[in-house]
């Protein structure tokens, strides 16, 4: 069938805006997606306090071993184990009876030696006058005062008998040397004592303070020693600030610490030195045995600031983006030197002024085209103390 040459023309013309509909539709799909919108952080400096963190094992202010000075059963314990107990107060008493009878025989010993002085006494009284009327050589009298000098030592001597075992009578009540708390009491009433014993009694911890023991590397020691002024090392520790407890929650101890002593020479295996930071603990909170972190602050008056979520990892190494003249980011590495919980301190890598992408990096390439919105640091800070 022959199609008219009006319904031809209109075919055509059809064809012809269908084929430029289908290459605007093509176009727009080959065209790029608009840059995203990213806040966009600009470095400054501040005066922040950063941390140096040594782990630490802790101590009570006193910790002493609980020993029996007798030997004999444990009749009786007074305290429970973890019981808090005062200086003075009695633990363990140890059957007493032998150390009693003890105390009867040297008080007898002694009542015998006495009568003895007494005897020797009498005899050196009834030899004087005979010896001064000449019936009597003088050699016995001297024999006589001997023997009178002798029962004296004798008497000391079972004095002093009376006088030990009475100590060994008092001995056999223990009681507490200085108040804390009592450790674990592996022996019961009734077990055979011994003053050989390798255990002792229990383990009585005076955690009025506590002592919390690290160590500093020789490059750490020299730098603290760099620090803080001070003509000795007593005087450096002295205007040392106070430094913080982090316990094994990772919550930070109420009570701060002050730095006291360092030990006398470098560990020659681990060329360490120890050194001891003093925490109040009225409260009892800490124990001997617990572990966590001393952190020793570090006032720093202007470093470049950071947020941490402006950063991203490769291979151990830490990168920003930075933001170019002409909208394109590109990775750069930085080096950290110290952090808090939201911020870095960057060492090296950027400027004071160089702008970053502050979040938002997840899709991010190098040569990255974005749309910054600045982002105050007043108010990064504001929601977020330094």
């Amino acid at each position: 069938m022959k199609i008219p040459g009006t319904i031809r023309i209109l075919l055509l013309i059809t064809s012809i805006i269908l084929l430029q509909n289908c290459s605007k539709a093509a176009e727009n799909t080959n065209q790029a997606p608009p840059a995203p919108e990213l806040p966009v952080y600009t470095v400054i400096t501040s005066p922040a306090t950063t941390y140096q963190e040594f782990p630490t094992a802790l101590e009570g202010k006193n910790n002493v071993e609980i020993r029996s000075q007798v030997d004999g059963y444990l009749d009786k314990i007074y305290v429970e184990e973890g019981a808090f107990v005062r200086a003075g107060q009695p633990l363990f008493k140890i059957d007493s009876r032998a150390y009693g009878e003890q105390v009867n025989m040297a008080q007898a010993n002694l009542q015998a030696a006495n009568a003895n002085i007494q005897k020797a006494k009498v005899e050196v009284d009834r030899l004087q006058p005979l010896v001064a009327a000449k019936v009597v050589s003088d050699v016995q009298l001297k024999t006589a005062k001997a023997n009178y000098a002798a029962a004296v030592a004798a008497a000391s001597q079972a004095q002093a008998s009376v006088g030990s075992a009475r100590i060994n009578v008092g001995f056999t009540t223990i009681t507490a040397p200085v108040s804390g708390y009592i450790g674990r009491i592996p022996f019961k009433k009734g077990s055979l004592i011994s003053r050989t014993d390798p255990n002792p009694l229990t383990l009585l911890s005076d955690i009025s303070e506590i002592y919390a023991y690290f160590s500093l590397s020789e490059l750490d020691f020299i730098a603290f020693q760099n620090k803080y002024p001070g003509a000795s090392l007593e005087e450096k520790l002295k205007n040392m600030p106070m430094v913080e407890l982090v316990i094994a929650d990772n919550s930070i101890y109420p009570e701060k610490g002050k730095m006291s002593i360092v030990d006398g020479q470098f560990d020659k295996s681990t060329g360490a030195i120890s050194v001891r930071a003093v925490f109040p603990n009225a409260q009892g909170a800490l124990r001997t045995g617990n572990t966590g972190r001393v952190r020793m602050p570090q006032l720093l008056n202007n470093i470049l600031v950071i947020p941490q979520e402006s950063t991203f990892e490769i291979q151990d190494k830490t990168y920003v983006y930075v933001l170019g003249k002409d909208k394109k980011v590109t990775s750069k590495p930085i080096t950290i030197s110290g952090k808090t919980e939201s911020y870095y301190f960057i060492s090296s890598g950027l400027s004071v002024g160089d702008k970053i992408v502050y979040q938002g990096l997840g899709n991010l390439k190098d040569g990255a085209t974005i749309q910054p919105k600045a982002v105050s640091s007043d108010s990064i800070f504001k929601a977020r103390p330094l």
